[in-house]
């Protein structure tokens, strides 16, 4: 994606990530199929709303495959400055390890980097290291606190 492209149509815009799979920019999605994603994606997930937190993301990628089905996701939440953050990169483990992932992240970077954001963040734990380090990001000293 192109600077050019989220100029003139961000809502809109797809791209292809792998063969017959599009990325596209803040489209509709509801509860039930970001819902679905996630159940099968993480074992553990329960279900949300996720209205809310679309409400107040700088953007989202989502990834459907040629039928139309919702395969991937990514957001993008944003300081209102130049800090944007990596928020629950997810791929349905059935186009898992096809460079979906890496292409929602890259398409994250290319949004928040598009409105503004000269940072980019993530969070995550050991194992994803080698993942999120394929996508550009480096290892770096930060802090956490568990609120729940």
């Amino acid at each position: 994606m192109s600077r050019e492209d989220t100029a003139t149509s961000p809502e809109s815009r797809s791209e292809t990530a792998a063969p017959e799979v599009s990325l596209a920019v803040r489209p509709p999605l509801s509860d039930e199929e970001l819902n679905a994603l996630f159940a099968a994606a993480w074992p553990q997930h329960a279900p949300t709303r996720f209205g809310p937190v679309l409400a107040r993301s700088l953007a989202w990628i989502a990834a459907r495959d040629a039928a139309g089905r919702l395969v991937g996701y990514v957001n993008v939440a944003g300081d209102g400055g130049l800090h944007a953050f990596v928020l629950d990169t997810t791929v349905h483990p059935e186009a898992q390890r096809r460079g979906l992932g890496r292409s929602l992240v890259r398409a994250a970077a290319q949004e928040a980097r598009a409105r503004g954001a000269q940072w980019l963040h993530v969070d995550y734990e050991a194992e994803w290291e080698p993942f999120y380090a394929s996508c550009g990001f480096r290892d770096t000293a930060a802090g956490l606190m568990a609120l729940a």
